[in-house]
């Protein structure tokens, strides 16, 4: 089997029995192309995906690190030839995979900029509600922040998605994979108002009668927009982290983490397949009471 047809098999895989989004499928792609470079330097030298051993991926490895790749894209590439080898196994085109002992380069768990309350106030007194998506705007971050969504979830997310009487929105998240998650009056009212007063007045693309957050053109926004947008009403704020939309994210875990919320329920709201993803908000909230300790308590500084 030759490199062509068993990413062709691969990607078939990837999109029909992973149901993964395009980006992810790119990525996975990407990182098979990087081995397929390596095992094929020359013309005259031809490595097939069948006949790579353990030896050969160790190899890789060094070759990736030589590029200057940091530990995280090693990581991401490592698993992307995982997955690779694990559609070959399940084929049965090969008996075992070599990248089955492929050891990943050690990450440090960085802890990411979360925003507190008044912070996200401070970026909500921002937008301009005189203008015709200022609305629209604010029921973006409203909802951003009262659900821990992700940029894809919040530019998929559907009117009939959302439940008024029931209070909770149902999300599309990685995998195709469905939650329903809590959402507050705030957010709910913002949505409701921006329905009212600016999408209901403007023509709608046919292809998006149903999609929540429209442009003025009537179709579905862009991820970018949404970046622009947080980077933009931060700075407005003089918020000086480092911010992107997944920092709304990032400050809806902790402020539920902080507030005694259980672990088991985070998860399912963030949607997060694995508890571990969603651990990392213990480590925030152990830096939130050491902070708190060391700014408040008598004997806690030298």
């Amino acid at each position: 089997m030759n490199w062509t047809t068993a990413t062709k098999g691969f990607k078939a895989y990837l999109q029909l029995e992973k149901s993964l989004s395009g980006n992810s499928i790119e990525a996975y792609l990407h990182d098979v192309e990087k081995l397929k470079q390596f095992a094929n330097p020359t013309d005259t030298i031809v490595i097939f995906p069948l006949q790579i051993k353990l030896e050969h991926l160790q190899a890789f490895v060094k070759w990736v690190v030589q590029l200057g790749m940091s530990n995280t894209s090693q990581a991401r590439i490592i698993s992307g030839i995982r997955a690779f080898y694990k559609y070959l196994l399940m084929e049965d085109l090969i008996t075992q995979s070599p990248a089955e002992l492929l050891e990943l380069p050690k990450l440090a768990r960085k802890l990411p900029d979360t925003l507190d309350h008044i912070e996200i106030e401070k970026m909500l007194s921002q937008i301009d509600l005189s203008r015709p998506d200022g609305h629209r705007n604010k029921a973006i971050i409203e909802t951003m922040y009262s659900c821990g969504l992700r940029v894809s979830e919040t530019t998929g997310l559907k009117i009939s998605d959302v439940s008024f009487t029931g209070e909770y929105i149902k999300v599309t998240g990685k995998g195709n994979k469905e939650r329903l998650v809590p959402i507050g009056q705030p957010a709910l009212k913002a949505i409701d108002i921006y329905i009212k007063g600016f999408r209901n007045q403007i023509e709608i693309d046919k292809h998006a009668t149903d999609i929540l957050f429209l442009n003025r053109f009537g179709r579905g926004l862009s991820r970018i927009y949404i970046f622009t947008l947080t980077k933009k009403l931060a700075a407005m704020a003089g918020i000086t982290k480092s911010i992107s939309p997944h920092t709304l994210r990032h400050s809806f875990a902790t402020a539920l983490i902080e507030g005694g919320a259980d672990l088991r329920a985070v998860q399912q709201m963030l949607g997060h397949e694995s508890i571990t993803t969603t651990e990392i908000y213990t480590h925030l909230d152990r830096e939130f009471l050491r902070s708190t300790l060391l700014d408040f308590h008598p004997r806690a500084k030298s």
